[in-house]
Formats: structure tokens, C-alpha cells, sequence
């Protein structure tokens, strides 16, 4: 897979350096498009918003096969995202270093919710030996049914330790704020798509910055996020 810059009207790594100031800092689509300007590159703030819905989604998908492993331990917690004005819910997993596992966007907070949360975050990283949740009764569900289909299928030694201890949490409902901060800089996202990618991308640079992705050598953090469309 390799990231499709023909017919833009910009070079790659324009888009990819406006791109990262973008999902890295607290700058709004407008604050970049002058920050360029003054560089005598000029593109609208629509152009870039549209950059984020193309590239972010596949950037993000990219540096999954490059992402490290995590621990066995996880702590999972949903928090609450604005998408065109209605409250939505944002799942959300990191493992006892802090290290983030995965995230999915719903607009229900409910077991099959919670269940499409574990098995996006199972396939990608395999089944954690614990998981540490809320006391919301859909995440104990969907654990639940994970742990039955495990047991039916033979795989009883291989069942998933559910705890419900809120301090173990803390660390998940800390991860969250940095969510939160964007989508206040958003002021709440206007679609669904928008709202899908700007998270990818903005979860994409949390991982990097923390040192999740496989790389051969030390790099800076901005190096790793350029190489992905190297």
C-alpha cells in the first residue's frame, strides 16, 4: 500500500508537513493555510480539510504494520465526541504503560458497540490476558460474549480476565483529554468522515509520538509520521 499523491495540485510533502501540523499542534485548517501563505504556498483551508479526510484514514492504516506491540493488560473506557451537533461515543483502549491500543467511534454506547470495539482491537493485536473496565454493563457484555464463543471453541485456557476497578482506569480517562482538546479546537466536527479521519490522524501522531511504530534507527518524531509516505 502506498499513498496516492498524483493529480494534486501540490507537492507530497507540502500536503504531508501541513498535514502533520494539522493533527500534531493546536492549530485550526485557517491558522495553517497562513502560516503557509506567509511561506508563499497558498492552498484554502478546505483543501487541507479535504487532505485530512483522504490521507489521515490511510496514513493511520499504514502505520499498523508498523505498530509495536502492546501489553497484555488493557484498560478500556468510552468518552463522548460532538459529530454535527449530537453526542456520540468514542471507545477507547490503552495498555498499563499507556500505550494506545485502538479506538472506534459509535453513535450507540451498547454491547454490540463495546463487542465491534474489542474485535477491531483483538484482530489487530490479539487477545489481551486482562482487560480493565468502568462498570458499564455493555463492556461486561461484550466481553462476556467474547469469552463464550472462546470457551465454545476450546480456547477456555485462553479466556479474558474482566476486571471493574476505577483507579486501575485512571490512566485511559487521562489519555482522553488530549482527544477532548481537539475536538474543543474543532468546535465539534460537521461530518461523520471528518470526524473518522481527524481521530485516525490524530491518534496516528499519539502513537508516534510515544514510540509505538517499528522503526530501525531514532528518529525524531516527525521523521517516522514522513516515512509512512516515503
Amino acid at each position: 500500500m502506498k499513498l496516492n499523491f498524483s493529480g494534486r495540485h501540490y507537492p507530497q510533502n507540502i500536503i504531508m508537513r501541513a498535514l502533520r501540523y494539522y493533527l500534531a499542534y493546536k492549530l485550526s485548517y485557517r491558522e495553517i493555510e497562513e502560516i503557509f501563505s506567509e511561506r508563499n504556498i497558498h492552498f484554502d483551508h478546505s483543501t487541507l480539510n479535504r487532505w485530512v479526510i483522504k490521507y489521515a484514514p490511510q496514513l493511520e492504516a499504514m502505520f499498523r504494520r508498523r505498530k509495536r506491540r502492546v501489553s497484555g493488560s488493557w484498560r478500556m473506557d468510552e468518552t463522548y465526541i460532538k459529530v454535527k451537533g449530537k453526542w456520540v461515543y468514542y471507545y477507547r483502549a490503552v495498555d498499563k504503560f499507556g500505550a494506545i491500543i485502538d479506538f472506534y467511534l459509535s453513535e450507540t454506547r451498547d454491547e454490540p458497540a463495546a463487542r465491534a470495539f474489542f474485535n477491531k482491537a483483538i484482530n489487530q493485536h490479539g487477545l489481551p490476558e486482562k482487560v480493565v473496565i468502568d462498570k458499564s454493563g455493555a463492556n461486561a457484555a461484550a466481553l462476556e460474549s467474547i469469552n463464550i464463543r472462546l470457551w465454545l471453541s476450546g480456547h477456555m485456557l485462553f479466556m479474558i480476565e474482566v476486571l471493574a476497578i476505577k483507579y486501575l482506569n485512571n490512566i485511559v480517562e487521562q489519555s482522553h483529554r488530549k482527544v477532548k482538546g481537539k475536538m474543543h479546537q474543532c468546535l465539534g466536527w460537521k461530518s461523520w468522515e471528518g470526524t473518522e479521519s481527524t481521530l485516525a490522524g490524530f491518534e496516528l501522531w499519539s502513537m508516534i509520538k510515544q514510540g509505538q511504530m517499528n522503526t530501525t534507527e531514532m528518529m525524531t518524531p516527525w521523521e517516522p509520521f514522513y516515512s509512512l509516505a516515503a
